[in-house]
Formats: C-alpha cells, structure tokens, sequence
C-alpha cells in the first residue's frame, strides 16, 4: 500500500515538474521572476486521538486533485487503511477511499470540512454505485459528531 502511495506522489510531483514552460532564452540580462513556474504538491498531516481509538490522514494537493492516506484503528473494530483520491472544493475535501479490511479491499466515498488546523469527517445516507459506497446526497452530508483530524507535523 505504501508503495502505491509514494507512486502516486511521485506520479504527481513528476507531472508538476513536467508542466513547467521550457520557453527559449532571451539574451536580455534583466532580471524578471519566472511566472511559469507551479508550485510542488504540499503534504499535510493529521492525527486523531481519543481514549484507545486513532487515526491518521496524510494529503498532498496538487492542482485540483488531493491524494493521500488514511488509516483508522478504532478500538475493537476492524483496522483498515488505505489511499483516497479527490478534490478539495473550497473548505470540503470529497474523495474516493480504496482500503483493505479483513483482508478485502473496498472503495467508500469520504468527507472532510477544512476548519483551520482541523479537518473534520462528514457523514451521510450512501448507497451502492458501481461497487462503491457513495453519498446519496453531499449537500446532505453532517459534519461535527464524528472524528476530528488535528493537523500535526509530517515526519
């Protein structure tokens, strides 16, 4: 798992540094700052602890696609971790989560609303679509009585 992880950072940091402009060299001198050059994706770290259950959630974002991994290991409940995709839309992070738990892997859809150095996980009515479980309706997503990511330093 962790190698697809790091593959899809490199994938990511390796498109980013694709996308900058070769453009050809004046030989004027003077010194103008170079507009083309985007930004590397940037990782975040969260963690999550309360009584004997934690969690934690490691994201880059570059351009409009957020990656990264999520692993929960709540207190007498099946472990399970695993890599999400999608896209941060203003404060709200909706991605696809592929996991493995009990030695199946599944695919759920995720919610997290950005508030300061917290992210907060959202919850919903979900149904199965193509052997996924999504969200019925996003716009009816609740967020506040679940789990709440405080961000930490990535290591």
């Amino acid at each position: 798992m962790k190698k697809l992880f790091i593959s899809i950072f490199s994938l990511a940091v390796l498109f980013t540094a694709c996308q900058s402009n070769n453009s050809e060299k004046t030989t004027d001198n003077s010194a103008e700052p170079d507009t083309n050059i985007v930004p590397a994706s940037e990782q975040y770290c969260y963690k999550y602890i309360k009584d004997k259950d934690t969690a934690t959630l490691t994201m880059m974002n570059s351009g409009p696609i957020t990656t990264g991994e999520l692993k929960y290991n709540l207190y007498e409940k099946d472990k399970n971790n695993g890599i999400f995709e999608g896209e941060l839309r203003g404060d709200t992070l909706i991605a696809e989560y592929t996991f493995n738990s009990e030695g199946k892997e599944s695919v759920r859809q995720v919610a997290f609303l950005k508030k300061g150095d917290q992210l907060i996980e959202g919850f919903g009515d979900v149904e199965e679509k193509n052997g996924k479980m999504m969200f019925k309706d996003k716009s009816k997503l609740t967020f506040g009585n679940s789990i709440v990511f405080n961000k930490v330093d990535c290591f």
